[in-house]
């Protein structure tokens, strides 16, 4: 008997927090659609393993794995996508399309973080950025490149031809 209502308290537990997620969803302006194979709620966390691809609006990302985390007042602050990640970002000002190793994208600033193999094409300016970390503001566009002695940051670009 114990056993049937723990396991009926982890159904309800699981229920709420898919409930709690599409609530959380509503609330923004922009509805966020994430599929997967599988999908685990973890405490604060939500888990969709397995082909996950996140939508909103014009934004796309698909990773082996993303994370949803939630805050002490439920709503969601931030995402993690981890393994083969790839993605294409865009606003009514910047637009980029790349790559990386891990992305964790944090809502309130509007900040994206690549790590491993990180690498961002700004389709508006026509540059090409790669490092081993790189730091994206959706706001501003300014792209934070960190790189390493072994592994340096590498910028390439077309200049124009001077007449």
């Amino acid at each position: 008997m114990s056993k049937l209502s723990n396991s009926k308290r982890s159904v309800v537990k699981f229920l709420k927090m898919i409930l709690l997620l599409i609530l959380t969803q509503a609330l923004f302006a922009e509805r966020v659609e994430i599929t997967s194979i599988k999908m685990e709620a973890q405490g604060k966390e939500v888990h969709f393993i397995g082909n996950a691809k996140v939508k909103k609006a014009n934004d796309w990302l698909h990773a082996e794995k993303v994370i949803v985390y939630f805050d002490e007042n439920n709503e969601t602050r931030m995402y993690e996508a981890i393994g083969d990640v790839t993605f294409a970002f865009k606003n009514e000002m910047h637009a980029f399309k790349g790559s990386a190793d891990k992305v964790v994208y944090d809502i309130a600033e509007s900040l994206y973080k690549l790590k491993g193999k990180a690498v961002i094409d700004d389709l508006v300016n026509k540059r090409h950025v790669s490092s081993d970390e790189i730091i994206l503001n959706m706001v501003t566009g300014a792209v934070d490149v960190k790189g390493s002695r072994k592994k340096p940051a590498k910028l390439i670009f077309d200049m124009e031809k001077q007449q």
